[in-house]
């Protein structure tokens, strides 16, 4: 039923282009301006990468309540329940996507994850996608892309209050503020949400997402200096905290037990901009944030107790100078300094303060090599104190056949430095079978002193692979094309792959007498991302808009490929239970990814106040764990199945100074309590807004 809704969706959304003639003299889509691509103003339209924009328009239609909700609706975009809500561009997990707020990197990762949902979608004036690889502008991380999110710092006078209610006793509530006074600019936004959980088991002692509240505050001042020098300043608060309960099975008995979860985070960025010329600008950006994270759970009886305390603190200095060298050629060029500090009771001892730093210079230079062509290229070196310094080179040439169709080709390296967890990570879990999970700087030290504590019961044949982890290298191609069509449709289609090298995994290194495990970290896969991803989209007499995306993604373990082809790889059959060589054709790639994956929407405004919209969203199968035994995905018992969701909102204006909303997420109340715990079903909300 849900596969015919579907198809349905998609007849009268083409029924509606077929029959409603576009009004090209009553519309003019105005292309939207970003900045992340090259770090510089551009049209998008002009951004030979992969890239898009969602406007604030758009998140609020949406319904969305954190970024995870909105990031979720774009075309070639998973989020992953893992370590909190990660997010997954072209078949790369959240290691390899960087996260920033206003142009910084925000910190305080778990497990490699940056969770979406620390972040409010109030306040946010748009939001910016680059899909591949971009350490040539942003250095480590940013592999896979960066999302960059951007406040409104308007200045613009507003006195604006937000609350919406919805299912599990969902309140969010938020106020943003805005005056000029003189020529000083300044906004304070301020966000509470919070939710009583809710359980995907009837009857469970324990909720599938625990109560929660969450809190945002951000201050932002602009002060002009004189004619060519401004001055602004961000301030920005955030924490979070959970009710946890855990019950765990000992001897047939079960065991409640209640604990917390509570992080805070600050991110304070003041900048000063200096026009020198018309033709040349600079700016040095200071950078501030840090992030702290406190789990406790008081497990009884032969447990013992769970404390995890996690402290990371991120500080930068960078100065960024363009040049408009003549009307066809700029240059940026930039340098900075990083000083990165962590300390975590996961990571040897809790007063040990582990440190890093980085000083790295970038340019990038763009040229208009003729009417049509236009080039970019750039480079980035960082000088890593821990590590060996790495280069990461782009180039990408766009090609204007005319103002309707346009061809994109880029190609960037991109490299991810190991992270503090995974080496200095000295964790055992007490509570879920002993296991342990040791850095590389610690892993041969740790493993000695248990063994001559006669702990040990056997090493594998991976410890002896524990040594200095090497940077993680990629290379990602992209090219692609931008059509508008003659009946108003736009088009953009893109091919990507993304080869990657070092590829940091997890291994048992060693077996304790106790029955527990102990993993640690190796550079040893060649891995690879490929596929395409297509976007469609039609303005219909200025009040409808239509739109649909499509994404086929092939991953795999390039080492497994060969393995596969020379025969050694075999599989167990899930009828018969007898062993056969795997076919290529079987091998599932890299977990966790789909195949397929495509979206529908249309949305209604008759720029009036009314608006409506309906989004369709499928995601194929994914491969989630292995139960025959090779370690690899190939049977069809080892896929989580696909899934349509339907996701509808309607709002209206009351005059001029209120407005409704109200929306249902998950319409047809979809569940996967094993592979969705994140998805919680049908969910229902109403919203007020009050402008004064």
């Amino acid at each position: 039923m849900r596969y015919s809704l579907f198809i349905i969706f998609l007849l009268i959304s083409t029924s509606l282009t077929a029959q409603v003639k576009a009004d090209s003299s009553a519309f003019k889509q105005l292309d939207d301006v970003i900045v992340t691509a090259t770090r510089s103003p551009r049209l998008l339209a002009n951004v030979s990468i992969p890239a898009s924009v969602i406007s604030a328009k758009t998140i609020y239609q949406s319904g969305s309540l954190r970024l995870n909700d909105i990031l979720s609706e774009q075309s070639g975009i998973v989020i992953t329940d893992n370590f909190g809500k990660g997010i997954q561009l072209q078949g790369l997990s959240s290691d390899y996507t960087l996260i920033l707020l206003n142009g910084e990197p925000l910190v305080g990762r778990t497990g490699g994850v940056f969770d979406l949902s620390r972040i409010t979608i109030r306040g946010i004036k748009k939001i910016e996608i680059i899909k591949g690889p971009s350490s040539s502008l942003y250095g480590s991380e940013a592999m896979g892309g960066v999302i960059n999110i951007i406040t409104d710092q308007s200045g613009s006078r507003k006195t604006d209050f937000a609350l919406r209610y919805g299912s599990f006793n969902t309140v969010d509530a938020s106020i943003d503020i805005a005056r000029k006074i003189k020529k000083t600019e300044v906004q304070f936004f301020s966000n509470y949400n919070r939710s009583q959980g809710y359980s995907l088991k009837p009857n469970a002692l324990q909720k599938t997402v625990e109560p929660f509240w969450r809190s945002t505050q951000q201050i932002t001042v602009s002060q002009p200096l004189g004619s060519k020098w401004k001055f602004s300043l961000l301030a920005r608060h955030n924490n979070t905290f959970i009710n946890n309960t855990i019950a765990v099975q000992n001897g047939g008995n079960t065991i409640v037990s209640k604990g917390f979860e509570k992080s805070n985070e600050y991110n304070l960025n003041p900048s000063l901009q200096f026009k020198i010329n018309q033709k040349i600008s600079s700016s040095l950006r200071g950078y501030l944030t840090g992030f702290k994270a406190i789990q406790e759970l008081k497990i009884k009886d032969a447990f013992g107790s769970y404390d995890d305390q996690f402290s990371q603190i991120y500080k930068r200095i960078e100065n960024q100078t363009d040049w408009q060298i003549r009307d066809k050629s700029s240059l940026i060029i930039g340098a900075g300094y990083v000083s990165e500090s962590v300390e975590s009771n996961r990571y040897d001892e809790l007063s040990t303060k582990r440190k890093n730093a980085i000083a790295y210079s970038f340019f990038q230079h763009e040229e208009q090599l003729s009417k049509n062509l236009t080039f970019i290229g750039g480079m980035r070196y960082d000088a890593n104190k821990i590590y060996a310094s790495v280069a990461s080179p782009k180039a990408a040439f766009q090609y204007k056949i005319s103002d309707k169709i346009s061809f994109n080709l880029s190609y960037g390296k991109g490299f991810k430095a190991p992270d503090f967890r995974q080496l200095f990570l000295n964790f055992t879990n007490l509570a879920a079978g002993s296991y342990s999970v040791f850095g590389t700087d610690v892993a041969r030290d740790e493993i000695k002193k248990m063994s001559d504590a006669n702990l040990i019961d056997q090493t594998t044949a991976a410890f002896n692979n524990v040594s200095v982890l090497k940077p993680e290298i990629s290379g990602g191609l992209n090219a692609g094309m931008k059509i508008k069509t003659l009946n108003g449709i736009d088009v953009n289609i893109n091919f990507f792959r993304n080869d990657i090298s070092n590829m940091i995994v997890t291994d048992v290194v060693a077996y304790k007498k106790s029955g527990g495990q102990i993993f640690s970290y190796f550079n040893l896969k060649n891995a690879r991302t490929q596929g395409i991803e297509i976007e469609a989209g039609k303005r219909v007499l200025n009040v409808i808009s239509l739109k649909a995306g499509f994404q086929y993604l092939n991953t795999a373990d390039k080492e497994v490929l060969k393995s596969i082809k020379a025969g050694t790889v075999f599989e167990r059959s899930l009828e018969t239970g007898l062993a056969s060589r795997l076919k290529t054709s079987e091998y599932g790639g890299l977990p966790n990814r789909s195949k397929f994956s495509a979206n529908a929407k249309a949305t209604y405004d008759n720029n009036k106040g009314l608006f409506t919209t309906v989004r369709i969203f499928y995601r194929g199968r994914w491969g989630t764990n292995d139960l025959d035994g090779n370690g690899l995905i190939n049977r069809s018992d080892e896929y989580a199945k696909g899934n349509i969701q339907v996701n509808a909102s309607l709002g209206y204006k009351l005059g001029e100074r209120w407005d409704v909303m109200a929306g249902v997420d998950n319409i047809f109340n979809y569940k996967d309590i094993q592979n969705l715990p994140g998805n919680p079903g049908r969910v229902g909300y109403a919203t007020l807004q009050i402008h004064l």
